[in-house]
């Protein structure tokens, strides 16, 4: 079974689906892995690295004409998925309820696609869990661009001139994300404030330190599989009151919070942004899906009413090394659970299977996606 690795084509994108290390692996398991030339360059990895680890190098088109499975970052375009040979597979993430031409795609070469963001979030398929993986990354890194952009130290500092006081960090979203931001700006000396509308991340948000900034829920909450699938109007409106206060006081803010399939909530509006004081910082982490904050914008760094605004999409691609090796290995546990070196087992009824599956040899069958493509 023959797997291809591409390039890949996204802009500002820096990661690569399969690493060397992970690549020797998986020869060794006796798949025939096969690297796009230069695959690996944005993540510091050579085409040689590839080539002694057992790969062999070959142009974009023949890796999507002779691939058994594809493996990939982000969804391939339209056009690269027509050049892929009929029953064949991609692995990759897709968000496929909100990239509906890249399903129609898929239905129409009659392959499968399975994404990594579909992968159900149950403890046998931690290692597999790519979201989690790569918004730890996202959490840390947010965390050191906000510190680059701020005029001030985050943590306290005595000196012979007087005292420094600690940076005020307000995090919305106690996800991965959340909670490794949390635990960074704690180890860098600032005072931290979480908010989060699940109650039950309070204790997870205390014991690293932060200061966890209750809101009172209500029945429009719903999560299921430990993400946030909708909340009211109502319910975010009473959120941005509570906590518009402590944004008022922050020197940096960081939001984290989306919805599956859905628009990012907006969480800080443009009054509470007016609010802050001069100079300080907003990350945006949300940007790409609409945008936790009013006035970030995508993959610009802006400025509104003195508040510094950072709209970057795709934060994990800024660590690539990491991002990429993390990346590889959660794509290779997910790989090896789908398949052996002979062929993919097929068990349509196994939870992560059918959780992850979008389309099947060319029949969207995702309960997201099923309804929106023709009969």
């Amino acid at each position: 079974m023959i797997i291809g690795i591409p390039k890949e084509l996204k802009p500002g994108e820096n990661r690569v689906a399969l690493t060397p290390v992970t690549v020797k692996d998986l020869v060794k398991k006796g798949y025939v892995l096969r690297v796009e030339k230069g695959a690996g360059m944005k993540s510091f990895l050579t085409d040689e690295s590839y080539a002694e680890a057992g790969a062999t190098l070959h142009t974009k088109d023949e890796i999507y004409k002779e691939s058994d499975i594809v493996l990939k970052v982000n969804a391939p375009a339209p056009e690269e998925i027509r050049s892929m040979k009929k029953g064949s597979s991609i692995l990759s993430f897709m968000w496929a309820a909100t990239n509906q031409s890249f399903v129609s795609a898929c239905c129409d070469a009659g392959i499968s696609a399975f994404s990594m963001d579909a992968i159900p979030r149950i403890s046998r398929a931690q290692k597999m869990d790519a979201l989690s993986s790569q918004a730890n990354l996202a959490g840390y890194k947010a965390v050191l661009m906000a510190a680059d952009k701020i005029g001030k130290i985050l943590p306290m500092m005595t000196t012979a001139a007087g005292t420094i006081r600690p940076a005020k960090v307000v995090i919305f979203g106690a996800g991965v994300a959340g909670l490794q931001a949390l635990a960074t700006a704690k180890r860098l000396g600032a005072v931290v404030e979480v908010t989060d509308i699940r109650p039950e991340t309070k204790e997870q948000v205390e014991s690293l330190g932060g200061k966890f900034i209750t809101v009172e829920g209500d029945d429009s909450i719903k999560i299921e599989g430990g993400y946030v699938k909708g909340v009211s109007e109502d319910f975010l409106r009473k959120q941005q009151e509570t906590v518009a206060r402590h944004v008022k006081d922050a020197d940096i803010v960081i939001t984290t919070a989306l919805i599956p399939g859905k628009k990012a909530p907006v969480l800080v509006s443009d009054e509470m942004v007016a609010s802050m004081r001069f100079g300080s910082v907003i990350v945006d982490m949300a940007v790409e899906q609409g945008g936790n904050v009013v006035g970030s914008e995508l993959n610009s760094t802006v400025q509104k009413h003195g508040t510094t605004i950072i709209g970057e999409s795709n934060i994990p691609s800024l660590l690539p090394m990491n991002a990429s090796d993390l990346y590889a290995k959660n794509i290779v546990a997910f790989l090896l659970h789908l398949t052996d070196s002979s062929g993919f087992k097929w068990e349509m009824d196994e939870e992560i299977t059918k959780g992850s599956l979008i389309v099947h040899n060319g029949v969207a069958v995702h309960p997201s996606v099923a309804s929106t493509q023709p009969a």
